[in-house]
């Protein structure tokens, strides 16, 4: 039962929604329901289990990444990158000249060539101008931090370039380093920027505390609800504590580029990219080139879960390739992608609520202290979802303050990586959440559902950082509390077996989780479908397919609308010469965002089918209709094939025209897909020792397109939220040099560490989304943590709040609780 069903239940939402939906029959003011909204049994080609397009090409090693492409070019050189063996200190010369003399070196750049830009740009693939400060140069003559590219080498092949990079000899004036957030806010910490470093500086600035941005927002009057509630009864607060560390993104596939100058003296880029249009503009402003001089084509991607929504190599591969004269192939080694590209934020965070008798959230209040690292690259929006993304939960809440810091150390850089700031802030709220009930022996699931979201809820929070009320978001689809009863079921919530053995204890948490589908207000696809004469079709779409199956989603979409089956249908992605635009890959905004542009290009083709079908079969376009490979009319029954359409339109004695549709999709909506995710655990009190027995994730996404690849997808998240939660995690030593330089020192779990797990769907119908659709590939990722914490908690008694958490921390944690004792 989802929650519209389950309205008669439930309170009514602020300033009556609930009341006015229930009288307008459901529909809530502004948001129409589709009129193609289709029961299961009226769909053709969405909704089911389409084979990934690709899977078969990928295990069989048919399927071409950035670097296979190195055969198309007999002249390719490799690139190399030079990059600083100090934390913190200022380039004071580079000797090049035992390198350059090396049998098959074709060219060596440093930051002084006038191939290589000094401009400042932020490499962070968003919209323009970047919600992020343009701090980076190309190659550095003040390094940040260990791993930053000061050189770079192209030759013949790997080796030769690899043996010449180490020719390079930097000199460095080395400066004092700071690497801990909150020292590096001390006035007498080292300073990382001077403030002329930094363009496009964002809110709350202060380069002289190393503070990159500082931000606050709140709804009603926090502070007072918390002195009524230390000086009243029957309100408690509640204050804890939370830390996060370095995640790596572990992409199979490492960072790879090839760049070369076309016969028409145009730039082109083969790169492993989430953001070809974002990128193809960024190199235009970085090298000063026209937009139109230049390509970028995404090839197969080997995932990228963020890393990838960073311009990251792609100007040195090209300055390469300026000062070698040839294509150069610039390929990231494992141990480059462990310590030198990009990582999720690390944070600390403080979260306190007041909470009555009865389980009323009077007042919430969250601080986050982000790791901005060297530079600045998606920090302060990342920070910003640590509060936007997991607050919206409660709704509800009267008094709400959230409020943050991004302080820059000299680590490496934090950037876009899956869930975007949400896996830290569900930790945060989500074990808090559950230590409220607790201490206030309440449920904890009935105390989150006392407070959750509901369909038709008007959520306020997810706007607190914003003065634009536009970006508050009406509630039309929600499907939590279905999530919460199917996975309480599944995980056996109400029937919990305890062991024999008197030293293990078994228990049970569980988190509610919520993301968004694509950035409201800032998000534009395009795609456009063209007809052949057979009754097929090309779709052309701006969407990237980072290996998630989304070219798969999208044929899918069109099919639906056209009336053919998906496989008639031939997908051309993510070319910039070929495509139309898109924002790219990021923010779980393919299906929404470009799925929908897809859907509006196929109904702009499907307008002009019905023409056509409405001539062959002597009807009204008003009575047609589209579906199994025809267009076949509702009240007689007759049809014409789509070949048939397709032959007369192109070769019509009277009439001809080719068959184009054209959509774009670009919204102020960001409807929230929701999940419930489940942990069952048996601690060894003796040694502090846990073993995971099952996960259980029910996901509210709307309609499911593909509920194969959705499955896999949350499956997937779960697996990186599992490696947050117990293992990863980057350490450095005292002077800032990383000691995890690939997978054996970082932990990744493997396939026999990972506990059985359980996926449910639970379908609601988004009014906004393609069919119904949301998004679904970040939320998996927020709530192992949290349902780990509280499991743990659940078992013996024990809040373990810094990941990730290993049967030492647990181990201590019993200790001294026994102490206590």
């Amino acid at each position: 039962m989802s929650d519209s069903e389950d309205a008669s239940e439930l309170d009514d939402g602020p300033d009556g929604v609930r009341a006015e939906e229930e009288a307008t029959g459901g529909t809530v003011e502004g948001a129409a329901r589709e009129p193609d909204r289709k029961a299961p049994d009226e769909r053709e080609s969405i909704t089911t289990d389409e084979e990934k397009d690709d899977a078969r090409k990928i295990v069989t090693g048919e399927a071409r990444y950035t670097a296979d492409y190195r055969d198309r070019f007999p002249a390719l050189a490799h690139g190399k990158v030079v990059r600083s063996d100090v934390a913190h200190g200022h380039v004071e010369s580079i000797d090049t000249s035992a390198a350059e003399a090396m049998d098959g070196v074709y060219a060596v750049i440093t930051p002084f060539d006038d191939v290589v830009p000094d401009e400042l740009y932020s490499s962070s693939g968003q919209s323009y101008p970047e919600p992020s400060p343009w701090d980076l140069t190309v190659l550095r003559e003040h390094v940040r931090f260990v791993g930053d590219p000061v050189a770079a080498v192209a030759a013949e092949d790997a080796d030769t370039a690899d043996r010449a990079a180490r020719k390079v000899e930097v000199e460095y004036r080395e400066l004092d380093a700071v690497f801990d957030p909150e020292a590096a806010l001390d006035e007498d910490a080292p300073q990382l920027f001077e403030t002329d470093d930094v363009e496009n500086k964002q809110s709350g600035a202060d380069y002289a505390k190393n503070l990159e941005s500082h931000f606050e927002g709140e709804l009603g009057d926090v502070d007072a609800a918390f002195e009524a509630a230390a000086s009243g009864e029957g309100v408690h607060v509640v204050e804890t504590e939370w830390e996060t560390p370095y995640q790596s993104h572990c992409v199979p596939e490492p960072h790879a580029t090839i760049a070369y100058t076309d016969e028409d003296d145009r730039h082109v880029f083969i790169t492993a990219t989430q953001v070809p249009f974002h990128t193809r503009r960024q190199i235009s402003h970085l090298f000063d080139v026209p937009i139109r001089d230049v390509r970028v084509t995404k090839p197969r991607i080997g995932a990228g879960f963020g890393s990838k929504q960073e311009m990251a190599i792609e100007p040195i591969t090209f300055a390469l390739h300026l000062a070698a004269g040839r294509p150069v192939k610039l390929e990231m080694t494992r141990r480059e992608e462990f310590t030198a590209l990009r990582f999720r934020h690390p944070m600390r965070m403080q979260m306190r609520t007041a909470v009555t008798d009865d389980g009323d959230i009077e007042a919430m209040d969250l601080y986050t202290l982000s790791n901005s690292g060297a530079y600045g690259t998606h920090g302060m929006t990342v920070a910003n979802n640590v509060g936007t993304k997991p607050l919206p939960i409660y709704p509800r809440v009267p008094n709400v303050r959230f409020s943050g810091d991004v302080v820059h150390t000299n680590l490496p850089m934090g950037a876009a990586m899956r869930g975007y700031g949400a896996p830290q802030g569900h930790f945060a709220v989500e074990s808090h959440m559950d230590e409220v009930a607790r201490r206030l022996d309440l449920d904890p699931i009935e105390f989150r559902l006392r407070n959750a979201v509901r369909e038709g809820d008007l959520d306020r929070s997810v706007a607190i950082l914003k003065d634009d009320d536009r970006f508050e978001r009406q509630i039309r689809s929600c499907g939590i509390r279905e999530c919460v009863e199917r996975g309480k079921d599944a995980i056996g919530y109400d029937d919990l077996e305890q062991p024999e053995e008197a030293h293990l204890h078994r228990g049970v948490g569980m988190a509610l989780i919520a993301q968004g589908s694509g950035v409201a207000g800032k998000e534009l696809g395009a795609a456009q479908v063209k007809m052949n004469e057979d009754g097929s079709f090309h779709l052309q779409v701006g969407g990237v397919d980072t290996g998630t199956g989304a070219d798969t989603m999208f044929s899918q979409i069109a099919a639906e609308v056209l009336g053919c089956p998906p496989e008639d249908i031939v997908v051309v992605a993510a070319d910039t010469d070929l495509t139309p635009f898109d924002y790219g890959a990021y923010a779980s905004s393919t299906t929404y965002i470009s799925g929908r542009a897809v859907k509006n290009a196929a109904e702009d083709a499907k307008e002009r089918l019905l023409d056509w079908g409405s001539k062959l079969l002597e009807e009204p376009p008003e009575v047609l209709d589209t579906g199994d490979g025809a267009v076949y009319s509702e009240e007689t029954g007759n049809r014409v094939s789509l070949d048939e359409i397709g032959y007369e339109a192109a070769y019509g004695d009277d009439e001809r025209e080719h068959i184009l549709g054209d959509g774009n999709h670009s919204t102020d909506e960001s409807p929230p897909p929701y999940g419930a995710q489940f942990a069952d655990v048996t601690v060894n009190e003796e040694t502090g020792e846990y073993e995971l027995n099952k996960l259980v994730f029910a996901a509210d996404c709307g309609v499911a397109i593909n509920p194969a690849l959705v499955e896999g997808q949350i499956e997937g998240g779960e697996h990186m939220s599992l490696e947050y939660a117990t293992s990863g995690g980057l350490s450095f030593d005292e002077e800032g040099n990383p000691e995890v330089q690939g997978f054996r020192q970082y932990g990744m779990p493997r396939t026999t560490d990972h506990p059985p797990m359980e996926t449910i769907l639970v379908e609601t119908h988004e009014p906004t989304g393609p069919f119904g659709a949301k998004s679904i590939a970040e939320l998996p990722t927020n709530g192992v943590p949290p349902a780990l914490s509280n499991a743990i908690r659940d078992a013996v008694g024990v809040r373990l709040t810094d990941l990730p958490f290993t049967d030492e921390d647990l181990r201590a944690a019993l200790d001294a609780r026994d102490g206590d004792d």
